[in-house]
């Protein structure tokens, strides 16, 4: 995109460095953009609602650690990472933004950060969020067994595998129609080709089936256990809640709170 200044951080948890690229665009405040945590997913898909902004606000669209369009460490993510990482990211390198725009499974993160941190940010925009991992959601809730499962994914041979057979062509057109995407047929050719290329980057299947936000541990998620119910003094300021293009199970789970200047808005983006 023409205009944009492409940059890479480093990040370190638990010893391990990670390097991330983040796409910055545009002149005026600042409004930080979190990509959905998917195998397919990257900053870059931020790049036009960028161009929209870029006449009034700096966007900066920022990858998750264990997932993007570089090599990342073989690394036991867990939800505490991510955390951690939206932490340092609104904390550290770019502290109170006007605005955080959070996709996908980041809306959970996004959330719940600024439930513990009031000040972090001005407004908070999620688009079609969601709570639930891919497992939960075709499993009708959680397992016992899902957290071996996503143990496996690690081993040398059958994690290598296990991870080919998810993001395999045909897979990879079967989420993106089923799971992903408001039209199926937005993902031609060029774009498969563009996010196959993301699925083979150095260490991907690290994160696959790890992100999911309501693993986040020793919180109090609400009478649903997800982040997505949050009482109303929690909601320090006006949140846009995009959640028309948002998978009808997560839909049903939305509890954000009508009160405290929190909006919702259906239809498409």
């Amino acid at each position: 995109m023409q205009g944009t200044k492409e940059q890479r951080v480093s990040w370190q948890w638990r010893g391990a460095s990670v390097d991330l690229g983040l796409s910055i665009h545009g002149d005026g405040p600042t409004v930080v953009m979190l990509p959905a945590l998917s195998s397919i997913s990257t900053r870059l898909e931020m790049a036009p609602l960028q161009q929209r902004l870029a006449s009034g606000f700096r966007t900066v669209a920022i990858d998750w650690p264990g997932f993007g369009d570089l090599p990342r460490p073989a690394v036991d993510w867990a939800p505490q990472a991510y955390a951690d990482y939206l932490a340092f990211v609104l904390g550290t390198l770019m502290p109170k933004p006007r605005a955080v725009v959070a996709a996908g499974h980041a809306a959970g993160y996004a959330l719940a950060h600024g439930c513990d941190h009031p000040d972090a940010f001005e407004r908070l925009v999620l688009l079609a969020p969601t709570w639930r991992g891919p497992l939960p959601t075709m499993m009708k809730g959680r397992r016992p067994w899902f957290d071996r499962l996503c143990r496996m994914f690690d081993m040398p041979v059958l994690g290598s595998l296990l991870y080919r057979l998810n993001v395999n062509r045909l897979a990879v057109r079967y989420m993106a129609a089923g799971h992903v995407y408001v039209d199926p047929a937005w993902l031609d050719r060029a774009r498969l080709e563009q996010k196959l290329a993301v699925t083979r980057a150095g260490g991907a299947r690290y994160a696959l089936r790890r992100a999911d936000p309501a693993g986040l541990a020793g919180r109090d998620r609400g009478a649903r256990g997800n982040p997505g119910h949050v009482q109303p003094d929690a909601a320090a300021r006006q949140a846009v809640v995009l959640r028309g293009i948002s998978r009808r199970n997560s839909r049903g789970d939305l509890a954000v709170p009508g009160r405290g200047g929190v909006m919702r808005a259906r239809g498409a983006v």
